[in-house]
């Protein structure tokens, strides 16, 4: 399905003003909509991590990793 047929199929739900306070989606349409969300986050940190590779700004160094994952209880592999 898609986004624009997931989104055609929301149901409102209103105030006794007519207001909409909510919107609902079926279940299935839901678990769709968020796969569909974390494809797009998926491919925007790939995109991100693509176009700033070359910089070392947040790369971690393999010590702190190590270290990290001794902290976490996890051994590294010799």
């Amino acid at each position: 399905m898609t986004v624009p047929e997931i989104l055609d199929s929301v149901q409102f739900v209103v105030d006794r003003s007519g207001k909409p306070t909510a919107a609902m989606l079926e279940i299935n349409l839901w678990a769709e909509l968020r796969i569909i969300l974390e494809e797009l986050e998926d491919k925007k940190l790939i995109q991100d991590r693509l176009t700033h590779w070359r910089s070392k700004e947040g790369w971690t160094r393999w010590e702190d990793f190590e270290a990290e994952l001794e902290t976490d209880g996890l051994s590294t592999v010799d």
